[in-house]
């Protein structure tokens, strides 16, 4: 392993900041990158950054993540509530999988308080805004320098 996080983010996250800002907020994606890499540098630790509207692609990402990261964050987006192909992907992953959601999901309408996904994860982050992004990178880092991977957690 190495000492890269992969950072996946799913469908229409990409409109943060102009989607929902009563619930998401006004920070853009590029702003959420961008603390993610600095944190991640922080620590020592290469930031590979992602997001997408497709579920496979998605998937393809976890699959390259086995060969080239430590650990995984992901906000699944709406595919934490039905995507079995993603669940599956992310339980191949030997290292820690944070899961982040920007909103508390567990205070939202019914649809959206299950996720599929967290039967995968290490552990769930929510609530927090985009901070959960730089408490998931620095949770991460240290499970995997707990667990003996090469990189530094502080």
């Amino acid at each position: 392993m190495n000492d890269t996080v992969y950072v996946l983010n799913g469908p229409n996250l990409n409109l943060l900041g102009v989607r929902e800002p009563h619930l998401y907020g006004h920070t853009t994606l590029p702003q959420v990158q961008a603390l993610c890499q600095r944190v991640a540098t922080e620590l020592g630790w290469a930031c590979e950054f992602r997001q997408s509207n497709h579920e496979g692609v998605l998937v393809d990402w976890v699959h390259e993540a086995r060969e080239k990261a430590a650990a995984i964050v992901i906000n699944p987006a709406g595919l934490s509530f039905r995507s079995i192909p993603l669940l599956d992907a992310l339980k191949t992953f030997d290292g820690p999988i944070a899961e982040v959601h920007i909103t508390n999901i567990h205070r939202r309408d019914p649809i959206y308080q299950h996720s599929l996904i967290s039967l995968a994860a290490t552990g769930v982050i929510c609530g927090f805004g985009p901070q959960g992004y730089e408490m998931a990178i620095r949770a991460v880092a240290r499970q995997a320098a707990e667990a003996g991977s090469p990189a530094q957690a502080s």
